[in-house]
């Protein structure tokens, strides 16, 4: 659902830009707790931080696997409910952030100038409807795994077509065709309903195969389980840590990390040859509707990965395998900087409240 340059009007695309710039201001201050804040204060925060960043790289590497949906148009994982659920809302907004980004800049994948817009379909809005849905059907349901699993697929589903509501609203106000704004609206809706369905399975799958190694290495899941207690002399006491191995919240994620590396590289460096070469539903009900004719050459078209491939490289698979590998190694290293820097802020801001708190 990447919207290219031109079809958006300038004022629209700019309040958007506001808008997405916003959402980035506000969860890089969400973000520092979620990433940085203490055991005592969020169970699991002290090991998100070194894996939003490989969050980001492997919602790039999926996003290179479009699927088919229907006769002649694909999809592929949009990525916000995913990230939020597995390192909180406010890092799942920028984890989205930086995906577009690399995607705009170095793929010429998504307008410049609609930046802003995909920022605020792709990840504030599918952010914001998946996690809130998914925190309610955590609350009503019984607190157990599978129910996390499950609230994921439903609020995964839910947030593909919210996004695709979300831009037909954007392009009544400022799209630069005259088309039947109803019948956009039900075809963008439509289609991304069937894109949801594999977003849905996606999401369920990869938050599955977390939980069930390292369960609280995952957002959604942290408070699923209390502490067991002990009744001593009348009252409910902590029971001591029992011996033996240790417990899964004290052990490193660097293996669980390495893994998720190798198979984002897997992903985007092979699988992805064989994805569908199928319009995605955006570009499907543009062509159909005539709304494409506006759209503008990428000021990034010339970008020696444009199109995932590498210039100069004749070798299609080989081509587009290297531009995978790079793309997930940039996005790696870009969103691992981003959220090294939000934790240390929230170290360094933590630091004058305990030191005072000493005194």
């Amino acid at each position: 659902m990447h919207v290219p340059d031109g079809f958006i009007n300038t004022p629209v695309s700019v309040a958007a830009g506001v808008v997405a710039a916003g959402a980035v201001a506000v969860s890089l201050r969400g973000a520092r707790r979620e990433l940085g804040g203490s055991p005592a204060e969020l169970p699991g925060a002290d090991r998100t931080a070194p894996l939003a960043g490989l969050v980001a790289a492997f919602v790039f590497a999926v996003q290179m696997l479009n699927f088919p949906v229907a006769a002649g148009t694909s999809g592929h994982l949009l990525g916000g409910a995913l990230a939020a659920i597995l390192v909180g809302p406010f890092t799942g907004v920028l984890c989205i952030a930086v995906v577009l980004l690399m995607q705009g800049i170095l793929f010429a994948d998504g307008g410049l100038t609609a930046l802003g817009v995909n920022i605020t379909v792709m990840g504030v809005v599918t952010v914001l409807v998946a996690y809130g849905l998914f925190r309610g059907l955590v609350k009503i349901l019984p607190r157990t795994r599978r129910s996390v699993t499950a609230a994921s697929f439903v609020a995964a589903l839910v947030s593909v077509p919210a996004a695709a509501a979300a831009f037909t609203l954007l392009y009544e106000v400022g799209g630069l065709t005259e088309v039947p704004i109803g019948s956009v609206l039900t075809a963008m809706v439509g289609v991304h309903v069937l894109i949801g369905i594999g977003e849905a399975v996606i999401t369920m799958l990869t938050v599955g195969a977390v939980i069930a190694v390292r369960p609280d290495l995952v957002y959604g899941a942290r408070g699923l389980s209390a502490p067991l207690k002990l009744r001593v002399g009348g009252e409910l006491v902590d029971a001591p840590a029992a011996a033996g191995p240790a417990p899964a919240a004290a052990r490193s994620p660097r293996r669980l990390w390495l893994g998720g590396l190798v198979t984002s590289l897997v992903l985007a460096g092979f699988v992805s040859f064989y994805a569908s070469a199928d319009p995605d539903g955006l570009e499907k009900v543009a062509a159909d509707n005539g709304i494409d004719r506006t759209v503008e050459e990428h000021a990034a078209a010339d970008s020696p990965l444009a199109d995932y491939g590498v210039k100069d490289v004749s070798d299609a698979r080989l081509s587009g395998g290297l531009a995978g590998v790079i793309g997930v190694g940039a996005t790696v290293a870009l969103g691992s900087g981003v959220f090294y820097v939000v934790r240390r802020r929230r170290s360094e801001d933590a630091e004058p409240e305990s030191v005072q708190g000493s005194v």
